[in-house]
């Protein structure tokens, strides 16, 4: 599986440290760094946890592992970059 920029996944949870947490889709890796997860933002939401589906947006599919985020705002302007969301 290839990644693609403002691509909207749903990856799995398989690994985590403070800095962030690893995930795959297909056997693939990519990152969530921590201050791309809402848990950082809001003390409500609980940090992600290994076997934790997210559902994610591919910020650089360069990067090695790619760079992934799980907030909402990110996803909604990855779905604006690609027309499937209205302004």
């Amino acid at each position: 599986m290839t990644f693609s920029d403002h691509q909207e996944l749903d990856v799995t949870v398989v690994a985590v440290a403070p800095v962030g947490a690893r995930v795959e889709v297909g056997g693939v890796a990519g990152f969530i760094d921590q201050v791309m997860h809402a848990s950082w933002w809001d003390e409500s939401v609980a940090p992600p946890r290994i076997g934790d589906e997210i559902h994610v947006v591919v910020l650089d599919a360069d990067r090695e592992p790619p760079r992934m985020s799980a907030l909402q705002r990110d996803i909604e302007i990855a779905q604006r970059l690609r027309g499937t969301r209205s302004v």
